[in-house]
């Protein structure tokens, strides 16, 4: 509801005697979503899995119409120094990094840079002529066949391309291993080289396979703007928006808000990742600056990322997208005929735009994700989480640094804001 409309509406109600505005609101349908309620039963939630042991820390963070409606953290950032978690923690957000990654892009689409369904290789001659792996033959060699069609922009934006991402296919995953394109001392550049080199796995737009997809857009923006991938994050998303804490680069200064990874074994038993492992990638500057993961953040930080999508592109006085262009983004592009999803069914009942899974009808049963129909968000290896409800204006952001992914904590996290699952509901409709 706009504000206009909401405000024509509360002046109706007055002058037929409504006296206060949370009459108006009970009289046109509005309530918040998070109330005391909620908040204990967030609480309640969280501070379950650290007092389990399924995790460490945890911190969460909940706006509702611009402002802060919960906040908390339990546990600690650090368990074997006891160094509590809290909203300035820095975590790895891993493939929370992708949805910035596609804001980036669209700024590029908005000044006329390319169009989605151009071919790649118009820009990027380095997946020109691609091949497609159909197996091997009796001697082990690769059997190959020309693309039925190039791989557009919007194919790397919806993780249709057909990239290798398997580990399992004779002769095309040893070769990937071979060229090896995500090796850290690669360029974007080089990535893009020895990327255009491997078959696909299938013909563009014929599966969602989560992969480089966004790898690939990463190394777009800095070939159709000219500028280094991460110096272009600083300047159009990031300074404009204050996200002063968020970099692939962990500072020395800031190391002691930077959380320890942790794994879950088999038995349950949390195990601390080593940090010459864990931090590898965020202790040094590498030459691949990937798009697909490899950013850190702090709760706030994303909160305000979270918060200029719910605003349709424009956070205090920074606009870094047109209402359009997030919307086209948060918009379904799967077509039904796309019947081979990986594991995207996992999140729910939900298509996938641009760089975002999204919400296309309520929950199904009481065992999916919870979530309003028209919602967009994604989450990271780590099992850090955000979502953007634009019908209830709210954006939620998750922050945990544990492995395997925890698809129950997200579950219980989304239950404990929406409460439980009500066959009879409708809201989002």
């Amino acid at each position: 509801m706009t504000k206009s409309i909401y405000v024509l509406l509360f002046a109706l109600l007055f002058a037929s005697g409504c006296q206060t505005a949370q009459t108006a609101e009970e009289a046109v349908g509005v309530s918040p979503v998070v109330n005391e309620s909620v908040k204990a039963r967030i609480d309640s939630t969280l501070k379950r899995f650290v007092d389990s042991g399924k995790i460490a820390g945890v911190s969460a963070l909940i706006f509702e119409k611009s402002k802060e409606v919960y906040y908390d953290a339990f546990g600690y950032a650090d368990l074997e120094a006891k160094v509590p978690m809290d909203r300035n923690t820095i975590v790895r957000i891993y493939s929370m990094t992708k949805p910035i990654t596609g804001v980036a892009l669209m700024t590029l689409y908005e000044e006329g840079a390319f169009q989605l369904d151009d071919p790649l290789s118009k820009y990027a001659p380095e997946f020109a002529d691609m091949k497609v792996y159909t197996g091997v033959d009796a001697s082990g060699k690769m059997k190959l066949e020309p693309v039925s069609r190039p791989i557009t922009i919007r194919d790397i934006t919806r993780h249709t391309a057909g990239f290798v991402n398997r580990g399992d296919l004779p002769g095309l995953s040893q070769l990937a291993q071979e060229i090896d394109p995500m090796n850290r001392g690669n360029t974007l550049t080089q990535m893009a080289e020895k990327m255009g080199k491997l078959p696909l796995m299938f013909h563009p737009g014929e599966q969602w396979a989560y992969g480089p997809c966004v790898d690939v857009q990463a190394f777009l923006v800095e070939r159709l703007s000219g500028k280094p991938f991460d110096q272009y994050l600083k300047e159009n998303i990031f300074d404009p928006l204050g996200m002063t804490s968020t970099r692939y680069v962990v500072p020395e200064s800031d190391m002691k808000q930077f959380a320890a990874l942790y794994r879950r074994d088999d038995d349950g038993v949390l195990n601390r990742a080593p940090d010459e492992i864990a931090n590898s990638y965020h202790t040094r500057e590498w030459p691949l600056k990937t798009g697909g993961s490899g950013l850190t953040s702090t709760l706030d930080d994303y909160m305000r990322f979270a918060q200029m999508l719910v605003n349709e592109g424009t956070l205090e006085n920074a606009t870094v997208l047109k209402e359009e262009t997030v919307k086209l983004m948060a918009t379904n592009h799967l077509a039904d005929s796309v019947t081979e999803r990986m594991w995207l069914p996992s999140k729910g009942s939900v298509g996938f735009g641009i760089d975002f899974a999204v919400r296309l009808i309520p929950p199904v049963s009481k065992e999916e994700n919870h979530g309003i129909v028209g919602e967009f968000f994604w989450d990271g290896a780590a099992s850090t989480l955000f979502w953007v409800d634009p019908v209830n204006e709210l954006t939620a952001v998750l922050f945990v640094q544990i492995m395997p992914f925890s698809r129950e904590l997200h579950k219980e996290f989304r239950d404990a804001v929406y409460g439980p699952y009500d066959p009879d509901a409708t809201a989002g409709l």
